[in-house]
């Protein structure tokens, strides 16, 4: 309560300055939506990259399964993943830097996803040659 100088009682209304979501936080959904997108695209990419498996009913049929990774969609496989891991990359410094209050959750969704396609490109580089 304020005191006016006609000794009237008026009532300070704050301003809420949380009104409108910055350009940030937009930039930090936008990069976490497309991470994810191209991740499920690296999956779906992954499935006709890699090898067949060899299962007793194509061998019962003779039907040929490739033992090899297709060179061509392993490479693009490799730069999706790793769009994906630097835009959760991204996300993750941009929330680093943006959230001011210490009890502000993390992104578990972007760690994991980090850690999911790091350790996936690891395992290409190891396995895939």
């Amino acid at each position: 309560m304020i005191k006016s100088n006609d000794g009237q009682n008026k009532v300070a209304r704050r301003v809420d300055r949380r009104k409108n979501t910055d350009f940030w936080a937009y930039i930090q959904i936008t990069l976490a939506l497309a991470s994810w997108l191209t991740f499920l695209f690296a999956l779906v990419m992954s499935y006709y990259a890699a090898p067949d498996h060899d299962y007793g009913v194509l061998r019962y049929y003779d039907i040929e399964i490739r033992q090899f990774w297709l060179t061509p969609l392993t490479g693009y496989l490799y730069i999706v993943l790793w769009l994906s891991a630097l835009g959760s990359y991204i996300t993750l410094i941009i929330d680093k830097y943006r959230s001011r209050r210490q009890n502000d959750t993390p992104y578990f969704s972007m760690i994991f996803i980090l850690s999911v396609n790091l350790s996936w490109l690891v395992y290409m580089l190891v396995k895939v040659q």
